[in-house]
């Protein structure tokens, strides 16, 4: 038997890729014989839930205390278990094995762009890594990355499983009930790494082709958001009036606006996983997409690709994939298939070998 105590903080608060991926590794490890799990968060506002336990320290200070030192384990207040693991880039010290999930390295290479925080935790991921931790990523493209930028060969892939439907039926609520279709569906937190801004201008030019094509931006506001709208005060204003920016949605909306775009639009610019591709090709949504990161390793043949900077090949991808009916049905099919490579189970049986060969190394 083995004891795991894993951070399950991102399951408190907006729900947020990374709290995706904790919630379905969670699920899955717990279904697993010969595993006991303790969860654990630093969050001194989170409530906690009847298995959780809270570590003494208050985030922030954790992070500035374990940037500069591993001198204070956290092993006895975390029960002392055989392994921790921290899911959200940082792990506390101790004197057990250590095991960190990184999901992308934007952070990492893009420091001067990163808010006070995340750069804390970069310098506390640093840290972990020099001194032993294990790296987990989910993609070989964050893998090789990982190696490049923290200097280590500790660290294994194990791909992600797709999130769950929601039980709630899709929701056309009141302000969806004006989109009209079909508009292209973009999907995620405004951010630099998403790159919005050129899909804005490929949608210029898609406008340009097709009078009917709309597009449609779902997600919370983020360090891009200026950016976004400079982009949008320079498209023509017809294109603008086709543009409608929803905010944040709920999950019954993202359900109905995936289910009824003609295309997902994931134009970023670094990817670790990408679940709004699985989530879109789970819906029979085709993908167009950026050809970097985890995005050609995770969206297979299903997905078109485009260089991320290239407004006019986005804008030819799109423009193929809501004119082309057959090369549409055929990008749907193959990402029905391409779903089937991933799931939750698997995701918690690579977890459990990682697991289990760092405990019996010597």
């Amino acid at each position: 038997m083995i004891d795991v105590a894993i951070d399950s903080g991102p399951l408190h608060g907006h729900r947020t890729g990374v709290g995706q991926a904790v919630a379905g590794m969670l699920d899955a490890l717990g279904d697993l014989p010969g595993l006991t799990l303790k969860p654990y968060v630093t969050s001194i506002r989170a409530t906690l839930g009847p298995q959780e336990r809270r570590l003494p320290i208050p985030a922030a200070a954790a992070q500035r205390i374990w940037a500069r030192t591993t001198a204070l384990p956290m092993d006895r207040f975390l029960d002392r278990p055989h392994v921790v693991h921290g899911t959200n880039y940082v792990v506390p010290p101790a004197r057990c094995v250590r095991v960190v999930s990184v999901y992308d390295c934007w952070f990492l290479e893009h420091a001067d762009e990163a808010v006070p925080d995340v750069r804390r935790a970069a310098a506390v991921l640093r840290r972990a890594v020099d001194t032993g931790a294990h790296v987990v990523t989910s993609s070989a493209a964050t893998t090789r990355k990982v190696g490049e930028l923290l200097g280590t060969t500790s660290v294994t892939t194990v791909p992600l499983g797709v999130p769950p439907r929601s039980d709630a039926a899709p929701e056309r609520t009141p302000r969806l009930v004006e989109i009209e279709e079909p508009f292209v569906l973009a999907l995620g937190t405004i951010e630099r790494r998403k790159n919005i801004p050129t899909l804005v201008a490929a949608f210029g030019h898609l406008a340009a082709e097709d009078p009917t094509a709309r597009l449609v931006l779902a997600g919370a506001p983020g360090d891009d958001i200026a950016r976004v709208h400079a982009a949008l005060d320079r498209l023509p204003v017809d294109a603008r009036n086709r543009v409608t920016g929803l905010g944040m949605v709920t999950d019954a909306e993202k359900e109905w606006l995936l289910a009824n775009a003609a295309v997902l639009a994931y134009p970023s610019l670094d990817e670790g996983f990408g679940f709004p591709i699985l989530e879109a090709q789970q819906a029979g949504t085709p993908v167009v997409a950026s050809s970097v990161g985890s995005i050609p390793e995770v969206g297979g043949s299903a997905v078109l690709l485009a260089p991320p900077r290239d407004a006019h090949a986005l804008a030819a991808n799109l423009h193929w994939m809501v004119s082309d009916s057959t090369m549409r049905t055929r990008t749907i099919e193959r990402g029905h298939r391409n779903v089937e490579r991933f799931s939750w189970a698997a995701t918690a049986q690579h977890l459990l070998a990682v697991y289990d060969s760092l405990v019996a190394a010597p």
